[in-house]
């Protein structure tokens, strides 16, 4: 729905048939009580340290290689500068938990973010630690497609996070070009 509203057992309104349906005062007081909890702040605080976590475990991985194998790798033209990975990377990460927040009861939803985080970690492992960008490109092509299908889950009721995820689909969609130029040249 886009207008943020959830879908209420409703009760009819006394003017009869062809009244229009309201939400009860019992479902009115507990979205009250659900907008005013602190329990959204810190399942926003817990997924953001979870992104993070996931973004340490891949700078884990990456860092020793930037100077070493990463550098004698051909890369196309457009290979941006390797200082510009760690901003964007944690940019994506503080969005991604947004996203994740706001849509916490839609299970689908939740269930493919986390999907997306395992697929997220393990790229920087095929691809820095391994030294395989073919099993990473593939990686990335799964995670393209995660993250395609999370907004389109989003989009319905939760519209402010998918478009938070605008920023991120572009980034995933830059990367997976470069990941494939870069396996093209050095194959």
């Amino acid at each position: 729905m886009a207008s943020g509203l959830r879908p209420w057992p409703c009760h009819a309104a006394p003017d009869g048939e062809n009244a229009v349906m309201e939400p009860s005062l019992e479902d009115l007081a507990r979205e009250r009580r659900e907008r005013t909890s602190t329990r959204p702040i810190w399942r926003l605080c817990g997924l953001l340290f979870l992104c993070l976590a996931v973004g340490a475990v891949g700078s884990a991985a990456t860092m020793p290689e930037i100077k070493g194998w990463y550098a004698g790798l051909i890369k196309p033209s457009f290979n941006p500068p390797n200082w510009i990975f760690g901003p964007v990377w944690s940019t994506l990460y503080v969005l991604m938990a947004g996203a994740a927040s706001e849509a916490w009861a839609d299970r689908p939803a939740r269930r493919t973010f986390f999907i997306i985080l395992l697929v997220n970690s393990l790229w920087s492992l095929l691809f820095f630690g391994l030294h395989r960008p073919d099993l990473a490109l593939i990686d990335i092509l799964g995670y393209l497609i995660l993250l395609v299908i999370w907004i389109r889950q989003l989009w319905p009721q939760h519209r402010g996070a998918a478009l938070l995820q605008l920023p991120h689909l572009a980034w995933v969609s830059f990367a997976t070009v470069l990941n494939a130029s870069i396996w093209w040249l050095n194959k």
